[in-house]
């Protein structure tokens, strides 16, 4: 009996064979499923044996998803198109291959989806060239030490917390304190620098996407500047794939040799999408209906931004993921998770947005653990002990609100650090060069702008701004890093400032 089922066997599979064998060349065999539950984001899926992790899956109308949970009856999809048009009981087919996204040159000056598709009616995205959007982080060996200063043309941040190139800097802070404007503004600053810029909006509203598009257009930043874009009412996969396919792309820019500027805005809502989706896939929630591998999901993406060592490119990728705290508590979950990844934070305090100190980044819950390494000689120099004298001026202020009668060193040292935060003001998408900085900075330090009224400040520091063109080439130079410093340039900038305040004072 054995034998003749045995037989039966052979010969159905001789016949199966010969009838593969005999279809043309242009008939392909796919896997295909069935769709058996669809819900807001998801679909589940009955079939498709082969299919694999984050494989993509093929739905009708033009609906792609990516399988999330492989199990032994169904397949968890999370969708990457309007689900409303997607019924139970449709075909679902392998694609073959991951999830990957258009990368190269073509690019700079569009908008997009975490897709590929324009957003920007310029036509379609004429690039053949795709990587996938997951890719593994540099190893070890291939990356170097961080020594080249990214400047932001923020005075607070280049002189009190310097961010490198390849550094990972945290921007955090309550919703509606500015976080967005400071990644905004060292985009802007980036001009005429060689650095490639990538925006990937996260989540957010239309409105605000579409200003920040048009100050970007308006003055010039498109022209070295890809913007991605997962909004607010985009389905969920969007916007938790958005993140890794503007990382992909900013990745194919430094392996080239470039260096690269992402900008995260938010990863707030980032982790609220995976949350979303993994409850929806029935996933086990942990700590704030979390799942287990939130930190995993933010560590993986953030690890992939690095400077490489020039065996391999040269190249460095600098991150500044934006994340949104509640009532100023920095000690939440997300925000400690993404605190613990990253090289530095930007705490925008709501009290000083509130005051008008704008940026309103508070300095001392602020921290740089990398850029001071690759910050210049010149800041080095001349801000040196700006962050000591400012903590100090701030303590003494507080205390001085009791109405305790102070002495004339305290009395001095409080209206030098009101001159401190006066000078550390600055408008938004008005980036102030590193000469200009350093020209203010050297003047604070040497207590010329002690004698001016606060309501003066501005114009002050415009004067001592406008007295920096005087610096002659080689002058420039040695603040710029081009050359080597030389501390008689202090004294030229002190002279030059003096003569300047002095001459606006007649």
């Amino acid at each position: 009996m054995s034998d003749l089922f045995q037989q039966w066997i052979d010969s159905a599979c001789t016949h199966l064979k010969q009838g593969v064998d005999a279809l043309p060349d242009h008939v392909a065999i796919r896997e295909s499923g069935r769709v058996t539950t669809v819900s807001t984001g998801i679909a589940k899926i009955n079939g498709l044996p082969g299919v694999g992790a984050e494989e993509r899956v093929e739905f009708p109308h033009g609906i792609e998803g990516i399988a999330f949970n492989v199990d032994a009856d169904e397949v968890g999809v999370v969708l990457l198109g309007d689900y409303q048009y997607l019924h139970t009981g449709d075909e679902a087919r392998r694609s073959g291959r991951v999830m990957d996204v258009p990368v190269g040159e073509t690019l700079i000056g569009r908008v997009i989806n975490p897709l590929g598709a324009p957003l920007d009616q310029q036509g379609p995205v004429n690039n053949q060239h795709r990587l996938p959007i997951e890719r593994p982080a540099p190893a070890i060996m291939e990356r170097a030490p961080v020594t080249t200063p990214l400047h932001t043309g923020i005075k607070v941040v280049d002189a009190l917390v310097p961010i490198g190139r390849g550094q990972r800097e945290l921007i955090l802070g309550d919703r509606q304190t500015g976080k967005t404007a400071i990644a905004i503004d060292t985009i802007l600053n980036q001009k005429g620098k060689n650095v490639r810029c990538v925006y990937c909006a996260i989540g957010q509203r239309s409105a605000a996407v579409a200003r920040v598009i048009a100050e970007l257009e308006r003055r010039g930043a498109m022209d070295y500047t890809v913007v991605m874009v997962a909004e607010g009412n985009d389905p969920p996969g969007l916007s938790y794939i958005a993140p890794y396919a503007a990382t992909t792309i900013a990745e194919e820019f430094m392996r080239q040799g470039d260096d690269v500027l992402i900008v995260y805005d938010d990863l707030t809502h980032h982790a609220r999408a995976y949350r979303e989706l993994s409850l929806l896939l029935r996933r086990p929630p942990g700590r704030e209906a979390f799942p287990g591998d939130i930190f995993y999901i933010h560590s993986r993406l953030l690890e992939r931004a690095t400077h490489l060592h020039p065996d391999h490119g040269g190249g460095s990728l600098t991150a500044l993921p934006i994340i949104e705290t509640e009532a100023q508590n920095m000690s939440a979950y997300i925000p400690t998770n993404l605190i613990s990844i990253t090289d530095g934070q930007l705490y925008l305090s709501p009290t000083l947005f509130e005051l008008g100190a704008l940026p309103a980044i508070d300095v001392g819950k602020s921290v740089s653990r990398v850029g001071g390494k690759a910050q210049l000689e010149a800041y080095r120099r001349i801000a040196g002990n700006l962050k000591l004298a400012y903590a100090q001026f701030e303590e003494l202020e507080t205390f001085a609100r009791f109405g305790t009668r102070l002495d004339e060193s305290t009395q001095a040292t409080i209206n030098h650090g009101r001159r401190i935060r006066a000078c550390l003001k600055q408008q938004q998408y008005s980036p102030v060069s590193v000469i200009e900085q350093l020209g203010v900075l050297q003047a604070l330090n040497s207590g010329l702008f002690d004698p001016i009224d606060e309501e003066s400040m501005a114009t002050a520091e415009q004067t001592v701004r406008d007295a920096m063109k005087g610096l002659d080439e080689k002058q420039q130079q040695q603040l710029t890093g081009e050359a080597t410093f030389d501390t008689a340039v202090m004294d030229e900038i002190t002279a030059l400032a003096r003569r300047a305040l002095t001459e606006n004072a007649s």
